[in-house]
């Protein structure tokens, strides 16, 4: 069948690329796409938002089934869209994407389901959340209770920064409307790790989990940015521990959304917490595939995405068994100089034909008149080696993105480093 992808990322480029190598798979559309993933699927230009035009497109190409790679149109309703003129569509419906929309449903989720998660507070005016962080001890959390492209959340490490973050939130409006109510909570010291899952209502079928590094720099320092870097599996975290997360907090999440009337389908990512004790606590929940989590997942999945899309669509998914392969993935994230904060575009890219013993993702690329590759994004290019073990991947992975050059270029050099101490 013909197929549609939404977004235009490092995530849609590896989704396209896994669902290539379905035999099920027909011709594949992505929009808007970016150059790297021209060179799998007809990419076509039309934005994430212009929900009336993707939906002629699926129409008009008579697609079998369209995916949605990015947050916002979700939250904004665009799997509601395709399912009204009777398209099939993976990626969970306005109400249940609400999950990731906004941060003050979730936690009140979480507390009515007594779900693990950091104790908090939310907060609708200024005054009143400056008041409340005041008197709360460092390190501290804010967040933005509206999507801000993963950038809407503040680990404070002083009350100064704390302070700050709250007014650009709230006051200044660094993220609009996405700052109009904030959530206060705990700080949770640990481990972080990833899980994200296919889900359908109470059905739940884990992937494998992953971890992601965040900040810009080397030992986690420095702003957040939507991702420098993932590795999977997690050798260092214990299988018991990964399960105790799957059945306290993602399996009884997917049953509280159908308790609500909110049943999710699609991919529910929960970004976890391992305390130094072993307990697994919720930090988020994401609606969709993780970027660049994605990027290590499915380079490492057996069973053919398509089968897995199509049974979440056709509410058969508790049918199906997945399979995982053996071998470890590692991530290294191109980014330009300056992300997150402004950066240069239309940089010449070297070096792409030398990395051929890696997989590259391309998360913001373009071609120049001269038919040279370019940049066109903070995230360039993500960088997957996959290995025998974590130690192999990431050679892999470092090894074949020096071979990749442009100006400005940076990445972090310590990726997957803990799954090795």
């Amino acid at each position: 069948m013909d197929i549609l992808v939404i977004g235009g990322g490092g995530r849609e480029h590896a989704i396209v690329w896994a669902l290539k190598k379905s035999p099920k798979a027909g011709k594949i559309y992505c929009a808007p796409g970016n150059a790297g993933i021209g060179q799998l699927a007809e990419c076509v230009p039309i934005p994430v938002s212009e929900f009336d035009a993707l939906t002629e497109l699926a129409e008009s190409k008579k697609v079998g089934l369209v995916v949605v790679g990015p947050d916002d149109p979700l939250a904004d309703g665009i799997v509601d869209a395709f399912e009204a003129k009777g398209i099939p569509v993976f990626g969970p419906r306005k109400n249940a994407a609400e999950i990731e929309g906004s941060k003050i449903f979730m936690k009140d989720l979480l507390h009515k389901y007594h779900i693990p998660t950091a104790t908090y507070r939310k907060f609708y005016t200024y005054e009143e959340a400056h008041t409340y962080l005041k008197e709360q001890p460092i390190p501290v959390v804010i967040k933005a209770d509206g999507l801000a492209a993963g950038k809407g959340v503040t680990v404070a490490y002083s009350m100064e920064e704390a302070e700050k973050a709250l007014s650009d939130i709230m006051v200044a409006k660094v993220f609009g409307e996405a700052g109009a109510q904030v959530v206060i909570e705990e700080f949770l010291a640990g481990q972080e790790m990833s899980i994200l899952s296919f889900v359908d209502g109470e059905t739940v079928r884990p992937m494998a989990a992953a971890q992601d590094h965040k900040p810009v720099f080397d030992g986690d320092k420095g702003p957040n940015t939507g991702g420098m870097g993932t590795y999977s599996p997690l050798p260092h975290i214990a299988d018991s521990i990964i399960e105790e997360a799957i059945e306290t907090i993602i399996k009884p999440t997917a049953k509280a959304m159908v308790a609500e009337g909110r049943p999710f389908r699609g991919v529910l990512f929960a970004g976890l917490m391992i305390s130094p004790d072993g307990k697994p606590k919720t930090i988020e929940f994401n609606a969709r595939f993780g970027d660049p989590e994605t990027q290590v997942v499915l380079p490492r999945l057996k069973s053919d995405l398509l089968d897995i899309f199509l049974a979440a669509v056709n509410g058969t998914l508790d049918q199906v068994e997945i399979e995982w392969k053996d071998e470890a993935a590692v991530c290294v994230v191109l980014a330009s100089g300056g992300y997150p904060g402004a950066y240069a575009k239309g940089i010449p890219i070297h070096g792409l034909d030398q990395a051929d013993e890696a997989i590259v993702f391309h998360a913001g690329t373009g071609i120049n008149e001269q038919g040279e590759w370019i940049t066109n994004g903070g995230r360039v290019l993500g960088v997957v080696g996959l290995g025998r073990d974590i130690a192999a991947a990431r050679d892999k992975a470092y090894e074949q993105a020096a071979r990749i050059t442009f100006e400005g270029k940076h990445n972090r050099t310590d990726i997957a480093a803990k799954a090795l101490l």
